[in-house]
Formats: C-alpha cells, sequence, structure tokens
C-alpha cells in the first residue's frame, strides 16, 4: 500500500497496481476506483497509513487523541448522554479514584470536549458542542 496522487492533487491509496493500471481507495470515501498508473505520482514522506487515517472525521479523531482508554471514554459518554453531571454523581457513578477523575476531567476540557458548570448548586461537568460532535461521529 502506499499514497499517490492524481494530477488534481487528490490523494488515494494505490491498493494493488497490476500493469499499467492501478486500483486506489479514496482514504476519506472508501470508494475504490482504477486508474492508469502514468496518471499517479507517489506522495513522499506521507505513510499509507497515516493516508488511511483520513476515513475517521475530525470531530472523532479530537476525541480519540483526547480519550486514554475507555474507562475515560465511557466518562465522556456518560456526560454526552446524561449530562451536565455533578462532580459528586460522578464519583459515585464511576469507578475511578477522585485524582483519576479530575485528570480525565482535565484533559477532555483542554480538548473542549467539557466544560465545567454549576449543576444543582454544586461544580459539575457538561459536554460541549464540540464534544457532542465528536460522540456523534463515533456513532456514525
Amino acid at each position: 500500500m502506499r499514497t499517490v496522487r492524481d494530477e488534481s492533487g487528490d490523494t488515494y491509496l494505490l491498493v494493488k497496481e497490476s500493469g499499467d493500471a492501478c486500483k486506489l481507495r479514496d482514504p476519506e470515501t472508501g470508494a475504490e476506483s482504477h486508474r492508469p498508473a502514468d496518471e499517479l505520482d507517489p506522495v513522499d514522506g506521507e505513510s499509507p497509513l497515516a493516508t488511511a487515517s483520513r476515513a475517521i472525521p475530525a470531530p472523532a479523531r479530537r476525541i480519540l487523541t483526547a480519550v486514554p482508554d475507555e474507562r475515560a471514554l465511557g466518562l465522556l459518554v456518560e456526560l454526552g448522554e446524561r449530562g451536565p453531571l455533578p462532580v459528586r454523581h460522578l464519583l459515585d457513578a464511576a469507578d475511578l479514584c477522585e485524582s483519576d477523575l479530575l485528570g480525565i476531567l482535565t484533559e477532555f476540557r483542554a480538548a473542549g470536549l467539557v466544560e465545567e458548570r454549576r449543576v444543582g448548586g454544586e461544580r459539575g461537568y457538561a459536554t460541549t458542542d464540540r464534544g457532542d460532535e465528536g460522540l456523534a461521529a463515533l456513532r456514525n
């Protein structure tokens, strides 16, 4: 597998080469096509795996880069579906100690996925529009 570019500048994954023809995959849509090999140029310095990762929409990428493990992802999902939630509820409902919960929430805040809110007079958290958008992209 290699990263190639056509004459219009579009980038593809070269999946298979056979004689004068190449089977290509659009990294963003997954659509496959065939093109003459002489219409394509290799893209130096771009890993085909990095090219393949373009299939993941930008909103989902923000979540993937900010979420260290499944428990953290579950916390974000819970906030997205049931939030805003007070910190006290999060501590009771989650299998995280206070420092781990605070660390994850801090990472999420830095990534713009959650924001601090007052919930029933207590400190709490809710997902931001960016967080909701990312969760929706992961579900699709």
